[in-house]
């Protein structure tokens, strides 16, 4: 299997799955059973976007490792109690050492908790606000293969939701980490042709209940 070509590399059971877990198990796992599968609940959303803005400059690896201790420092990313962070919290959060100690990302969680439920008050979730950008069939590509991927970090949508976020306050939330938030949260499937999850999550996303 050429990996460089197809972007397709074999699992320990031989299977053919999209390259970038690099069959490491952790990662594999997200993979298999997280990456792409819809959702709607308004604390998952709401973690996944902080986490892409700490992963920013990083490897999402890195990240995937220290979720539990971020789930642990922010309250579970429950955002009505993240919103009441104080100087006091972020000073706290600087020195814990299980997460990603960069005060401009810590402060801007803290906003963005605040920010999100504003946009939960406004439009009754989060889920319901972002669910409404998913691309329809024609700002999809016909075949999702490595070469699409690698040629669009970022899409028409993403910027869409990234300028819209950004209006309403939010920080760290550019288009390219808007993808991949899109990417994680199943607003797009870009398990590559040939995976094994590909036809999975089309299936879990038809079945998705969209929220409004």
């Amino acid at each position: 299997m050429d990996k460089e070509r197809t972007g397709l590399l074999a699992g320990p059971d031989g299977v053919a799955r999209c390259f970038w877990h690099g069959n490491l198990p952790d990662y594999l796992h997200y993979h298999d059973h997280e990456w792409g599968r819809p959702v709607a609940d308004d604390r998952r959303l709401f973690e996944k976007i902080c986490l892409e803005g700490f992963q920013s400059g990083l490897s999402w690896l890195t990240i995937l490792r220290k979720r539990e201790n971020f789930r642990a420092a922010f309250a579970g990313f429950d955002f009505d109690k993240v919103a009441a962070f104080t100087d006091k919290d972020v000073e706290r959060l600087l020195g814990d050492a299980g997460i990603i100690r960069h005060r401009g990302k810590i402060v801007s969680t803290i906003n963005n908790a605040r920010r999100a439920r504003e946009m939960a008050d406004e439009f009754g979730s989060l889920a319901a606000w972002f669910w409404k950008f998913e691309p329809g069939r024609e700002e999809r590509p016909q075949v999702v293969d490595l070469g699409h991927l690698r040629a669009n970090p970022t899409t028409a949508v993403s910027i869409r939701i990234s300028k819209d976020l950004k209006k309403r306050g939010w920080t760290f939330v550019g288009p390219t980490t808007v993808y991949a938030f899109m990417q994680a949260m199943g607003l797009v499937n870009d398990h590559l042709e040939g995976c094994v999850c590909r036809k999975e999550v089309e299936k879990e996303r038809k079945a998705f209940k969209r929220p409004k």
